[in-house]
């Protein structure tokens, strides 16, 4: 190469590979590597054991492999292996490396053939390998067996693409030589990916154990079934070796000999063997690595930067420092006091665009749940009169009232204000409950501490509840100032004069604006399925009817309701309904909407359902009461009086006491929040910035509040783990030369044998004729013909680089039609002559035998 620094490129790309593995893959990030794959028994796993030149990989009978190896192999003066798994923890003896793989491969997998996805990280260290990065996939099986699923072959398809469809991944496609390499199943998969095979490396097996007379000659010299980057040959250790403990190094020299001596090989025999194929890998994953610098120069700052923030308050820590442990908590602390407060508050940053939540939905009880509840209060017209009447009859009592009494008003405007209690307390709850949620909001940046996480949030929660019945204690207080004085002189009150005025049409006119729009939004009737079923619609509320459009541009009116008699009332959410629902209807028992005596409306929140409510009741739209009860236990004097004397003093005094009520409810409307947020809100704000720190150094050892939990301090470690890793990266990468020499890919071959597969997954040979253009290149080899040919072969054009065999589809001068084409060197089988014009038929592959695909044209001796 070059230069060194691309060799360092390697172990750094392990580091990455190792890192990414331990935290999870969070960094989405495609490393350059080699991923072997091959059909079952195809010596995937001998090629492996060859380049460590030891025996640690898990052997036996049908599927072996059942989860991914990344193996890394380190140059290093030591001979050792690491699992990622097993962090500290050498290997010296490579039989334990075995049985540590197949008990983590067990430990997800089960011990019956089951596969899975999850990698498992090996490192061999060695002086006898070369830097290098290698997944070893299961082998590619066809037959489901002990309780492996029946898409088991699906399965492990599946597993190989996640690994080999990344563009950073070179493809080792291993081939038993005694199998029709036109069937490879290795080659089929890769060519799917890889259709340019820019990353596929052919290598072929087994070659010792091919039928007497035949050879792979054909196929190593990349002139049968060629490849871009071409094919070496390997001779693994037989099943005999293994089981009598040959040393792989005897193994090695066996595999030197055999080239060396074989006729068909030994030209060629300085291309071929395990040491060449693994100095091989290791330029080519060298110039990928080279080759994909720009792309992952940029992946890597990219994921520097998104790990910059989270590493920040890690780079200078350490657990055992009490200085560092105190500066924590008060990082902490002080930062648990900016986020409440900006949770109340409202902040631009870090803004909730789902839900409300904090401050927000604080300010909605203050202005919408509140006054709702201070509403729904009013309702009961009926009721109220007949309170009004009884309080005058019994302030005169045998006595025949000639004025109206003011006692009776002071009565019921009394009564009228201790109601006010009720809903003041649960408007007070509810803002308890929301602060307390805030708080455990707030804590969730302290969870690496968690027993810190823990003591804040029950002070804080402690504090608030303390608060909480000051803050009762003074509304309670604030009512009870109202009913310690009835102030008629108060400059809103309408006094008796203007009450006296107002004629009987001008009370029951409503109390809002004719035609004021209250309310729009969206809203869904409830009809059953055989009227139609339930369809959403844009409602619009206003102070005399409710109307119904099919979207928001309200253009397409579907209905107008007038409020004339209508009510309210409560429906219980449906057993199949995740909705809650509400009704309206006609208090005269008319239909309301077509042949219904009541509309159902529903929403998504019981929030919405309430909102809506209170829109309704300032239409002047009522929930019903149990007024039923209430008329059968009266008397017909009781319902309607007869005196028009005291049927004028009730008006009267209901007139009264809606404007001094009204002036109550704005007054209390107006305190309440005030003295929440005095009270509870700013008085928490403080003693979180002033007084929590004190209370926590009073809970308990500092010590023992800085504790992290151990998820924290595993993903510290991680953490800081892949930010310096990624650091170094980036330093490696930016010392390498640009001008770093590597070997081009060679120029494309001819692989339409690669495209075209019959229904039964075979290889079919090419159509018998195809137009080409002025400029197509020549055939990719001479056409091959049938029976013995006269005449010396041809002398074969060496290639200067391996990787780059000639190639007959280069451009290149036309081969002369009177020159006998060049023939298989294996002995052929000559078949019977067939009558010119008739194309002739590839004979059926010999078992254990590579195949040569022939052209379906008659050969030139035809």
């Amino acid at each position: 190469m070059g230069n060194r620094g691309m060799e360092d490129l390697i172990p750094l790309i392990n580091k990455l590979q190792d890192a990414f593995s331990s935290i999870g893959q969070s960094c989405n990030l495609d490393l350059p590597q080699i991923a072997v794959v091959g059909g079952q028994s195809a010596g995937k796993s001998s090629v492996l054991e060859n380049f460590v030149g030891r025996d640690f990989l898990p052997r036996g009978s049908g599927i072996v492999t059942r989860r991914p190896l990344i193996l890394q192999l380190v140059n290093s003066k030591a001979e050792y292996a690491e699992f990622l798994h097993c962090k500290g923890r050498k290997f010296v003896d490579f039989d334990e490396v075995r049985l540590e793989i197949e008990a983590e491969t067990d430990r997800l997998t089960g011990s019956n053939k089951g596969i899975s996805p999850i990698p498992i990280n090996l490192r061999v260290y060695s002086p006898n390998v070369l830097n290098l990065t290698l997944i070893d996939l299961p082998g590619m099986t066809k037959v489901a067996v002990g309780d492996q699923p029946v898409d088991i072959e699906h399965q492990i398809r599946d597993m190989l693409l996640q690994f080999i469809t990344k563009e950073s991944c070179l493809i080792l496609a291993v081939t038993p030589a005694n199998t029709d390499l036109a069937n490879s199943d290795a080659l089929k998969i890769a060519k799917e990916v890889d259709p340019q095979g820019l990353r596929t490396i052919g290598v072929i097996t087994k070659l010792d154990l091919m039928d007497e007379g035949t050879d792979a000659r054909d196929i190593l010299e990349n002139k049968l079934l060629p490849l871009r980057r071409g094919y070496i040959g390997v001779v693994n250790r037989s099943q005999k070796d293994i089981d009598g403990k040959k040393d792989i190094r005897a193994a090695l020299a066996a595999e030197r000999k055999f080239f060396l001596s074989h006729p068909a090989y030994r030209h060629i025999a300085e291309r071929m063997g395990t040491p060449l194929l693994q100095k091989t890998l290791n330029q080519q994953l060298t110039n990928h690595i080279r080759d994909t610098l720009p792309g992952l120069r940029s992946k890597l700052q990219s994921q520097l930067l998104s790990l910059e923030k989270e590493v920040d308050e890690y780079k200078n820590f350490r657990p055992d420092d009490p200085a560092r442990k105190t500066k924590a908590l008060l990082q902490m602390v002080q930062q648990f006091g900016v986020d409440f407060e900006k949770c109340i508050e409202g902040s631009g940053d870090q803004v909730d665009t789902s839900n409300l939540s904090g401050g927000a939905k604080i300010n909605r009880i203050f202005h919408e749940r509140f006054p709702f509840e201070l509403v729904k209060m009013e309702f009961d017209e009926k009721e109220l009169r007949k309170e009004i009447s009884y309080a005058i009859k019994n302030i005169h009592g045998v006595r025949t009232g000639l004025f109206t009494p003011d006692l009776a008003f002071e009565a019921i405007v009394k009564k009228q204000i201790i109601k006010l209690k009720e809903p003041c307390l649960k408007c007070i709850d509810l803002v308890i409950q929301e602060l307390i949620n805030t708080v455990r909001q707030c804590t969730n940046k302290l969870g690496s501490y968690p027993r810190l996480r823990e003591e804040t949030e029950r002070i804080v929660t402690t504090y608030i509840r303390e608060r909480d019945s000051k803050t009762k204690d003074q509304v309670l207080l604030l009512i009870d100032i109202e009913l310690s004085y009835i102030n008629t002189n108060h400059e809103d009150f309408i006094g008796f004069a203007n009450a006296q005025q107002r004629t009987a049409a001008n009370a029951t006119k409503k109390r809002v604006m004719p035609n004021q729009v209250i309310r729009r939004g969206w809203l869904t009737i409830n009809i059953s399925i055989m009227k139609g079923g339930s369809k959403d619609y844009w409602f619009v509320l206003t102070a005399e009817s409710l109307s119904w459009y099919k979207d928001e541009e309200e253009k397409e009116k579907k209905y107008m309701l007038p409020l004339d008699n209508l009510k309210l009332r409560d429906v219980e959410k449906g057993f199949m309904s995740s909705k809650h629902v509400f009704a309206i209807f006609n208090t005269e028992q008319r239909n309301v909407y077509k042949d219904l005596r009541q509309i159902e409306l529903a929403c998504d929140t019981q929030e919405d359902v309430d909102s809506w409510k209170a829109s309704f009741l300032r239409a002047g739209v009522y929930p019903e009461k149990d007024q039923a009860d209430n008329e059968d236990t009266m008397t017909p004097g009781d319902t309607v009086s007869m005196d028009p004397q005291l049927e004028r003093q009730v008006e009267t005094i209901r007139n009264l006491v809606d404007s001094y009520i009204g002036i109550v409810n704005k007054s209390i409307r107006d305190l309440m929040p005030k003295t929440i947020m005095h009270l509870m809100i700013n008085s928490a704000k403080d003693f979180i910035h002033s007084e929590l720190l004190a209370y926590l150094y009073n809970a308990g050892d500092q010590g023992s509040l800085m504790e992290e939990s151990a998820e924290q301090a595993q993903r510290r470690d991680e953490m800081l783990r892949m930010y310096h890793a990624l650091k170094e990266a980036l330093v490696i990468i930016g010392d390498i030369s640009t001008t770093t020499v590597s070997t081009p890919v060679p120029p494309p071959v001819d692989d339409t044998w690669m495209i075209m597969y019959n229904t039964s997954g075979s290889i079919c040979p090419p159509p018998a004729s195809r137009p080409t253009s002025a400029t197509a290149p020549p055939p990719s080899r001479p056409p091959a013909v049938r029976g013995p040919t006269p005449g010396p072969p041809l002398p074969l054009n060496p290639s200067p680089a391996f990787g780059a065999p000639p190639v007959p589809s280069r451009p290149g001068p036309q081969a002369d039609p009177g020159v006998v084409p060049l023939v298989p060197s294996r002995p052929a089988r000559v078949p019977p002559a067939l009558p010119p014009g008739i194309p002739s038929r590839r004979p059926p592959a010999a078992p254990n035998r590579p195949t040569v695909i022939r052209p379906s044209e008659p050969s030139l001796l035809d």
